[in-house]
Parts: C-alpha cells; structure tokens; sequence
C-alpha cells in the first residue's frame, strides 16, 4: 500500500491521491473555507486549540471540504460532496466558499458521468451540497446522474423538523429531490450498525455529531480506510474529549471517539479527515503520554 505522503498532488483542487489494496483513492476538494475556531473546538480554552488550529483576526479557523473518490474496478464511489452552489449570497461570504469540485473533477480527470456511487455521512451542507446542483435557469438537477446516492433515513427525518438548534445546516435542495426520484437510498440502523453498499465499501453509524451520522469504511485485500467524518473532523481532532460545539451530544461523541480509535490505531486503519484542508489522511498512533497523534 502506497503512503499517502509519497503521492502528494499541488493542485488545490486535487488533495491527495493514494492507493488501498486494489482500490485508487483520490481526495478533491470543494475549496477551504472559514468557520469559527471556538465553536470548533468547543469547550477547549483558544490558547489549547491555536497550538493545532491558527486562527485569524476574526477568530476563523481554516477547514477542508474533502471529497473522497475510491475506484474500485467495478464502480466509481464518491464519499461526501462539499459545500455546493445553493448557499444564498450572504453564506457564501461569511465562509468563504469556493464552489469548486466540478473543477476539481476536472482537475484529476474524473467524469461525474462514471460515479455510480454517492454516499453522504450525514446531511449538514458542507457534506452535501454538490449532491445536486442549482443551474442558471433556477432547477436543481443531480450533479452525478448515474449514481445512486445514500444517506440515512434518520438524517433526511431530522432535517426535516428545521430545529432551532441547527436548522441552518439542512438545505433540502441537496437531498429531497434525491429522496422524491427515488435516485437515493435512505438505510436504518443505529449505533453500531454496519451496512454495505457494494463489495469493500460500507457505512457504520457513529453517534454523536448528529444522530445518525456514519462512517464509510474502505476495505480492500486487507487494508482498511475510514472516512470517519464530523466524529473526528480534522487532525487536530484527535484527542477524544477535543469535541466540538457543533456536536449534537458531545458525551457520546467522545464515546465512540475511543470506540473508534481502539481498532483504528492497532488495526493500523487510514484515517480520511472530513476538514482537513492541510492532511486529508494518515496514520494514528499513540504517543508517550497515551494520547492519539497523527504519525509521520
């Protein structure tokens, strides 16, 4: 298995490519964008998360918006897809959105005509927006119109309620046309779950962030990645109890962070970061003091 540190790509657009078993991994980006450091990084005091995480004059931290295409041999899967064309004006400035992952197919040569396979973790619009897309003429269309998608049930019901809580983070117009085409598949299962989408990919609910969200696992001739998403967004995410504000029930974020991470250190799995602009993916060890770090 090539290390991904031994293929870096310079292209912005284009993150990181790398190889798990017989499967081609490549990891595009929608574009960094900015969000608030302390909402981040929740509790965590700013002189402890600054070390990892700089933040700039408006207390901004920058994030990735990192897609994930495995090739398989017999399909063309996308994990996640960015932040997308639908946010109103105001959004877009506030956080800097860059509506790029066309381009970035582009950039490495990918047709969104041969993904077969859209999985989304959970439904917050920065992990699915490119889902659809919102043309000059005002319809939304599939941005990949010969994939099948997937999502949880639970986070299509929950979307729905427009909470107060986090309303602003369910754009409907990412996944409800999907929904009422019948072009994706709402699965079920709670914590634990596991449920397979195609032979080496399947999704594994971690509780937490949101509900429902889920956890793609990769697995091929023995090798496994995970694209663990929001549960550990970035890198600097990795101590168990460095949860974010965001996270609908911290407490058990923290759970299944251990839950994670005690069978993807000695398992050896790679890790994929959601929002990690500068290390989409890497190893995890544990250092001296027993906490997980991100190897070299």
């Amino acid at each position: 298995m090539t290390h991904p540190a031994e293929r870096p790509d310079s292209d912005e657009r284009v993150r990181a490519r790398t190889t798990l078993g017989d499967f081609e991994l490549t990891i595009l980006s929608d574009g960094p964008y900015f969000l608030d450091g302390g909402a981040m990084f929740g509790v965590v005091p700013k002189p402890m998360w600054e070390r990892r995480a700089p933040a700039d004059a408006l207390n901004r931290i920058l994030l990735g918006t990192n897609s994930v295409v495995v090739r398989t041999g017999k399909h063309t899967v996308v994990i996640e897809t960015g932040i997308g064309n639908k946010l109103p004006e105001k959004l877009r400035e506030i956080f800097g959105a860059k509506q790029q992952l066309p381009a970035a197919f582009a950039a490495a040569g990918i047709s969104v005509d041969e993904v077969d396979i859209v999985i989304n973790t959970h439904l917050h619009f920065d992990h699915c927006g490119w889902n659809t897309t919102l043309t000059p003429e005002g319809k939304v269309v599939p941005t990949f119109p010969n994939a099948r998608y997937f999502a949880h049930h639970g986070e299509v019901e929950h979307g729905h309620l427009q909470l107060e809580r986090d309303a602003v983070s369910y754009i409907s117009a990412n996944y409800d046309p999907l929904v009422e085409s019948g072009q994706m598949t709402l699965v079920d299962g709670g914590a634990g779950s596991v449920t397979e989408i195609v032979t080496g990919i399947s999704v594994e609910v971690y509780p937490g962030h949101t509900a429902q969200l889920m956890a793609v696992n990769i697995d091929s001739n023995g090798h496994r990645a995970c694209y663990i998403s929001d549960l550990i967004p970035t890198s600097a995410h990795l101590d168990p109890t460095w949860v974010m504000g965001y996270d609908l029930d911290p407490v058990t974020c923290i759970a299944e962070r251990k839950r994670f991470l005690a069978r993807a250190i000695p398992e050896e799995w790679l890790v994929l970061f959601t929002h990690d602009h500068h290390v989409p993916m890497g190893y995890v060890g544990v250092n001296d003091k027993g906490r997980p770090f991100l190897r070299d």
